[in-house]
């Protein structure tokens, strides 16, 4: 079962802190991922010379599958008449010519959705009903005991803090979709700040026993951290199994200029119940080097 390293938020630009960069690609290929996903806003203005330095970072990291998508810095801001007439034409051209990208490997399906709206909505973006039709008939062909996964830059659920950031409009609608179609995780960004938790603890839900995992990754490589990950720098390596989803959770430490795991949380797999036995053969939460 596959091990999906996620990253987000790079800003490469103004923001860009190099040496949490050149940390990430040290510690990477020591996690053997056999995936990588980017979840947006990988430069902070969508210059040209912003995604080519994000295209070489993304070059330099190991050769597994990668999917990306955009955030809403990935198309420009004051460039008004480029906005509203072609908002990602340096991102199709520089990065990937795909803004909803599928990606399928052994034992998990993802599902890249563009929540950018350059033309309705800068900040806190969109999600469409023709986006969760897409989803529903790639997650109707996944094989049995997959992993579905969706992607977007934005997020579904408010961060838990005194920041209250708004939700995307009809983020329920969403969830619920996603429910039915038998989603187990949700990888967002945009908050630069982390969240590993569930949609019911914001949502209803038409399922109450089946809520689904919600991981927001922080900001990976710039300084515009938020909240308690003010200046900090994360990512997430999630680890599958047939029984449990574990999430080990990475920040930057500058004194020692290296990333180091903080936190691990697991989750059962959808319909799955909690075992003693399962617990203990989840991976082992790796130790930073002293």
């Amino acid at each position: 079962m596959p091990k999906i390293l996620q990253i987000s938020d790079l800003h490469f630009g103004p923001h860009y802190v190099p040496e949490a960069g050149e940390a990430l690609q040290q510690i990477v290929p020591s996690l053997e991922p056999d995936a990588i996903v980017v979840n947006g806003d990988l430069s902070q203005r969508a210059k040209r010379h912003q995604f080519e330095e994000a295209r070489r970072f993304l070059q330099r990291l190991p050769r597994v599958p990668m999917l990306v998508i955009p955030g809403n810095h990935d198309v420009p801001l004051y460039r008004i008449a480029e906005r509203l007439l072609k908002p990602h034409a340096l991102y199709r051209e520089l990065i990937c010519p795909d803004l909803n990208p599928v990606l399928q490997i052994d034992g998990a399906v993802l599902a890249g959705i563009d929540s950018t709206s350059p033309r309705r909505a800068i900040s806190n973006g969109r999600i469409h009903r023709k986006q969760l039709d897409r989803c529903a008939q790639i997650f109707a062909q996944a094989a049995t005991g997959a992993v579905r996964i969706v992607v977007a830059h934005h997020h579904f659920a408010p961060g838990p803090d005194y920041l209250h950031d708004r939700t995307m409009p009809k983020a329920r609608r969403a969830i619920d979709c996603f429910v039915d179609q038998g989603v187990e995780l949700i990888l967002g960004g945009h908050l630069h700040r982390s969240y590993i938790g569930n949609s019911l603890d914001f949502f209803p839900g038409n399922q109450r026993d089946r809520g689904i995992i919600i991981l927001q990754c922080g900001t990976s490589t710039s300084s515009r951290g938020r909240g308690r990950e003010r200046n900090e720098n994360t990512f997430n390596l999630v680890d599958v199994s047939a029984h449990l989803l574990t999430v080990v959770h990475y920040m930057y430490f500058e004194e020692r200029a290296e990333f180091s795991p903080v936190s691990q949380h697991q989750f059962p797999r959808l319909g799955r119940p909690f075992e003693a036995a399962q617990l203990t053969t989840a991976p082992p939460m790796p130790q930073a080097e002293s």
